[in-house]
C-alpha cells in the first residue's frame, strides 16, 4: 500500500511517551487493515465472534487505543471517504492479491502448515463497509472523535496538522509525506516483537518519527520533487516507471523543472495525465474542519458492543475502558474530556 520510497527516507526512534499530550491523526482505515494482518489466530484466520463475524479490527481500536491512551496521546480517527476514480486499478489488484492470498491459507490450513496460513492470512485481509461502519459505531461508544475525510484520509489528516488541530499522522504508508505531512508517526500501534516467518527469530518493532522538512533538506528535494519520485516508483494513482527504483528516481529528478522533463531524462513515456496526479498530492480535495468534534464515552454501550454483542472478556473490556476513561481518582492523568 502507498508508494515505496522508504529506502530514501530517513526515520528517527521516538518513544510513546514522547508523545503525551499530543494529539495524533490516525489513518484509520491503515490501522485497521494493521489489526486485521496482526491480531490473528496460529492458523492465520482473524479472530471472530459467535456468529463467524471478523472482530480483530475491533479488538486492535479497544485495547491497543486504550493503552496509547494510558500514555496520554490524544488520538483522531481520520476514515477514508469515496475513492478517486484513479485508484480503481490499484483496489482491483490488491483485491486479486487478498483473493488469492486467502486461498494460499485455506490449501496450507489443509496441510497442516501453520506458519504459512498465518503469513498467507495477514496478506488476505480485506476491509468491507460493514467492518468500517462497525468500527465507526465503537470509536463512538468509546468516545474517540471522527472525522470524515473528503477522499483520501492520509490528505485529510495532512491538513489536521496543517491547522495545528493534530502534531503527526500515524500511518505505516509513505504517501502522507507526499500529501505534505510535517510529522509522521509510524508503528505507533504494532510496537513489540514480530516473529520472521520460517525462521526463529524475531524482530523487534519500535514507534519511528519522520520529519518531512528534515527528509527534503538531506534529499536536497522540493516537496513536488518528492511526488515526482513517487510517481516514477508507483503510487496508488498511477503504474510505476519499468525499472526505475527509488534511487534511479532520485537522482532522475534533480534539476527537473517539471515531471516532463523527468521523464524525458529517463528516455519513459507514459500513459497517464501526470499533472493530474501531481495534483492529486498537491493540492488534495479535503473537507474543511475548523475544530475537532467533542466525543464522550458510553460506557454502557461500549460494554453492550464489545461484550454481549461480540463476546469479548468483560474484565478485559472494563480493564481497558478504564484506561481510557482515565477516572478522576487518578491524581496523575486528566479525563478524557478535559482534552
Amino acid at each position: 500500500m502507498g508508494t515505496p520510497i522508504g529506502d530514501l527516507i530517513s526515520r528517527q526512534p521516538i518513544a510513546l511517551s514522547d508523545l503525551a499530550h499530543k494529539t495524533i491523526a490516525i489513518d484509520t482505515h491503515n490501522i485497521l487493515y494493521q489489526f486485521l494482518s496482526s491480531i490473528r489466530g496460529p492458523d492465520g484466520r482473524s479472530l471472530m465472534n459467535s456468529e463467524g463475524q471478523v472482530t480483530s479490527h475491533l479488538a486492535g481500536l479497544l485495547y491497543r487505543t486504550s493503552n496509547l491512551v494510558e500514555l496520554g496521546i490524544k488520538p483522531i480517527f481520520v476514515f477514508d471517504g469515496p475513492s478517486h476514480p484513479l485508484k480503481q486499478e490499484t483496489l482491483e489488484k490488491r483485491h486479486a492479491i487478498r483473493t488469492a492470498a486467502r486461498e494460499e491459507m485455506v490449501k496450507a490450513i489443509e496441510a497442516g502448515d501453520l506458519e504459512r496460513a498465518r503469513m498467507m492470512g495477514a496478506r488476505a485481509v480485506s476491509l468491507n463497509k460493514e467492518m468500517i461502519a462497525e468500527a465507526q459505531e465503537a470509536l463512538q461508544y468509546l468516545g474517540f472523535p471522527i472525522v470524515q475525510a473528503k477522499q483520501e484520509g492520509e490528505s485529510q489528516a495532512a491538513q489536521l496538522v496543517h491547522q495545528k488541530l493534530a502534531y503527526g499522522v500515524a500511518t505505516q504508508d509513505y504517501d502522507s509525506l507526499l500529501f505534505g505531512t510535517p510529522f509522521v508517526i509510524r508503528n505507533m500501534a504494532v510496537t513489540g516483537k514480530r516473529k520472521l516467518p520460517y525462521r526463529n527469530a524475531y524482530v523487534n518493532v519500535e514507534p519511528e518519527k519522520m520529519e518531512l522538512e528534515r527528509i527534503l533538506k538531506e534529499l536536497n528535494l522540493s516537496r513536488k520533487q518528492l511526488v515526482w519520485i513517487g510517481m516514477l516508483v508507483g503510487t496508488d494513482f498511477n503504474e510505476k516507471i519499468h525499472l526505475v527504483g527509488p534511487k534511479k528516481a532520485l537522482k532522475a529528478v534533480a534539476g527537473k523543472k517539471n515531471f516532463e522533463e523527468v521523464l524525458q531524462g529517463l528516455g519513459k513515456t507514459i500513459t497517464y495525465d501526470w499533472k493530474q496526479v501531481e495534483d492529486l498530492f498537491l493540492h488534495p480535495s479535503v473537507n474543511p474542519i475548523k475544530e475537532i468534534p467533542i466525543s464522550i464515552m458510553n460506557r454502557e454501550k461500549a460494554i453492550a458492543f464489545y461484550c454481549d454483542k461480540h463476546g469479548f472478556d468483560h474484565v478485559r473490556v472494563t480493564n481497558a475502558l478504564n484506561k481510557i476513561e482515565k477516572r478522576p481518582e487518578d491524581e496523575k492523568q486528566k479525563t478524557l474530556g478535559s482534552w
